[in-house]
């Protein structure tokens, strides 16, 4: 016959302790006019109830309070002792108040009267819903038990005298101690603030949830440990415990306060770099000079000058050292020094660097590390009008525009970079006359090699057409438009070298 019942239950595996088998009958009939698709199975005697909790899992036991070989409180501690966690319900046709009383105060979860069975099925529902609910909690916490034993941080759980009650592995080793040594102890005694933190304890978590405090202790009885520890509360069978999150970040300080002695060093290194660059371009007769550099650390191996030469001439030089950083900016206030000294009496380029070549050659003997240069002897005054001549080693080349736009000269690498070859000679190029509008460029690759987001590179037919479109700026500010150039190109992505140019236009 089809059931009549509006909403059925789902399937029930009933364990029926009764010796009668009417009663049996009658209590399955109950629970399945109430809806449950139930499955039974009637047990008189200890050996068969021990069998069938040994064999199934159950839903539900139903007991008698007395049978000829067994009785409820017996039939109670067997259920219990199998580890199934189920509703146990006494049925009976008339036991005394007290009897029910310590049966129930022993775990069972009621009692009915035989007869009287119109409570059966609501109470059945309670009970099976309150067995699921018991069943999520032990699942939850074994779930947190597991993330808990796992967890690289260590947790500490107090309880309400500010004791330590729970430590996990992580504990142990964060503190240097077993666990022995840790329970039983206030967390105080585990944990101070660090100096600059409020004082705190694991009441003291905040309602809204946890916050993040700085603490010191101890590993072991010596070992200072920096440790960032979050407070918070939780119910865990039926008791209230403060938990400690605790995080090792003994490490993390170190490294922060070697970052922040390496910016200040780093700092104090940019501020002395800085002076090393000219406070101000030379005031060259029929010439508009401006250099400029963007380092993309705090200290670049970037560097440009402009050296008086014997008889009047100029040397405007551009170098790049390999790599970036507080080792290539020693190296360029090295290259300054030696180029400085050469230019002082040497009116040829090519001379000038082969004697800067032969010194760092000698300091940079590992060949880890070079100097690419681009040195451009200004002559303001010849017979013929303003000239230069260069001498490149290993540099990106420099430019010579016309005041239509059109590259005049090309300023190409003629040998390699300064340090590599100690033996090396470089030669001037010969002398290259210069007309009103010309416009000298000189740079190192950052700039050519900035990249967009897309991966693309700004490039030198971009880097000159910048060129084309501002050259009739005054040189500082033809400077800034180039920078202004590759910044828009480059879209926000980080600088990954140094940027740095001179300009100089014949007036």
């Amino acid at each position: 016959m089809a059931s009549t019942v509006p909403n059925p239950r789902p399937p029930l595996r009933v364990l029926l302790v009764e010796d009668r088998e009417f009663d049996a009958r009658l209590v399955v009939g109950l629970l399945a006019s109430g809806g449950y698709q139930v499955t039974s199975r009637r047990v008189e005697d200890a050996a068969a109830l021990q069998a069938a909790l040994a064999r199934e899992t159950w839903d539900l036991v139903v007991a008698d309070h007395q049978l000829p070989g067994l009785d409820a409180a017996t039939a109670l501690r067997l259920v219990q002792s199998s580890g199934q966690d189920v509703p146990f319900i006494v049925v009976s046709g008339g036991i005394g108040e007290e009897t029910a009383v310590a049966l129930m105060k022993a775990g069972a979860h009621d009692f009915l009267v035989k007869g009287q069975l119109n409570r059966l099925v609501p109470v059945v529902e309670r009970e099976l819903r309150e067995a699921r609910n018991r069943a999520e909690r032990r699942a939850g916490e074994l779930r947190l038990r597991r993330l808990w034993e796992s967890s690289p941080d260590a947790i500490l759980m107090m309880d309400d005298r500010g004791c330590v009650a729970f430590v996990n592995p992580a504990a142990e080793v964060l503190f240097g101690r077993p666990a022995a040594e840790l329970l039983g102890r206030p967390f105080e005694t585990l944990a101070a603030p660090a100096e600059t933190g409020p004082p705190a304890s694991p009441g003291d978590a905040a309602p809204a949830g946890p916050r993040l405090l700085e603490m010191v202790g101890r590993r072991g009885n010596d070992q200072e440990v920096i440790m960032e520890v979050a407070f918070s509360d939780i119910e865990m069978q039926g008791r209230h415990y403060h938990v400690a999150f605790v995080r090792d970040i003994t490490a993390r300080r170190a490294a922060e306060r070697a970052l922040r002695s390496a910016e200040q060093e780093f700092g104090l290194a940019r501020d002395i770099q800085q002076r090393l660059f000219p406070r101000r371009a030379p005031v060259v007769p029929g010439f508009d000079i401006a250099g400029r550099t963007y380092p993309a650390v705090q200290t670049g191996g970037d560097y440009y000058d402009f050296l008086p030469m014997p008889e009047g001439d100029w040397g405007l030089v551009v170098s790049d050292v390999s790599g970036h950083g507080m080792g290539p900016a020693l190296i360029m206030a090295e290259t300054r020094a030696y180029l400085r000294i050469a230019a002082h009496n040497r009116r040829d380029a090519g001379l000038v660097l082969t004697r800067a070549n032969s010194v760092l050659a000698e300091d940079l003997e590992d060949g880890t590390q070079f100097v690419t240069s681009l040195l451009v002897r200004l002559t303001p005054r010849s017979p013929d009008g303003p000239a230069l001549a260069f001498a490149n080693a290993g540099h990106t080349a420099g430019y010579v525009l016309a005041a239509d736009g059109t590259v005049r000269l090309e300023l190409a690498r003629q040998g390699p970079p300064l340090g590599v070859l100690p033996d090396t000679e470089y030669a001037e190029s010969p002398p290259f006359s210069l007309a009103r509008g010309d416009v000298l460029l000189l740079l190192t690759d950052g700039i050519e090699e900035t990249e967009s987001a897309s991966g693309a590179i700004f490039g030198t037919e971009r880097l000159l057409n910048v060129v084309r479109t501002y050259r009739a700026l005054p040189a500082a500010e033809l400077l800034t438009a180039i920078w202004q150039a590759a910044r828009d190109f480059s879209q926000g992505q980080p600088q990954k070298d140094d940027w740095t140019a001179i300009v100089a236009k014949v007036t």
